[in-house]
């Protein structure tokens, strides 16, 4: 199975921004846990990450017959980000939306993922370990 693991804006600032949120751990520290947990469950994966919307989508058009499953934290892309939304529906991977804080406890503008239906579904607020989560639920995707 092949997996690519998008990460949006500022995602690789993890470590740094808002650590009260977000946590201390590093972009890097994310990178090698999807990475070894992926190893254990036999998933192929490729994690990239961009700031710039149009490179999601070029990710995503990318990953045509390419990958089994899209993971996905579109960051602040999932509040009004319809061309992502129209991108993973186009390609008709299954994906899975990740947030590493619980989007619906926070600002309410935050609580709206408009990227949230083109996904088989979402975690949120288990910090990284929702990127070990979907790993999981891709295998679970997979197996139907």
């Amino acid at each position: 199975m092949k997996v690519l693991v998008i990460n949006g804006p500022n995602i690789n600032l993890l470590g740094i921004r808002e650590k009260s949120i977000y946590g201390s751990e590093s972009y890097e520290d994310l990178c090698n846990l999807v990475a070894e947990e992926a190893s254990k469950r036999n998933i192929s994966v490729t994690i990239v990450q961009s700031n710039i919307e149009g490179e999601l989508i070029n990710f995503i058009h990318g990953a045509y017959d390419s990958y089994d499953g899209i993971i996905i934290n579109p960051g602040a892309y999932t509040h009004y980000s319809y061309a992502i939304y129209d991108a993973l529906k186009a390609v008709m991977i299954p994906t899975i939306e990740v947030h590493i804080s619980n989007i619906h406890a926070r600002d309410e503008f935050r609580s709206k993922s408009v990227t949230a239906p083109a996904a088989v579904g979402i975690i949120s607020g288990f910090g990284l370990k929702g990127y070990v989560l979907a790993l999981e639920a891709m295998l679970h995707i997979k197996q139907k």
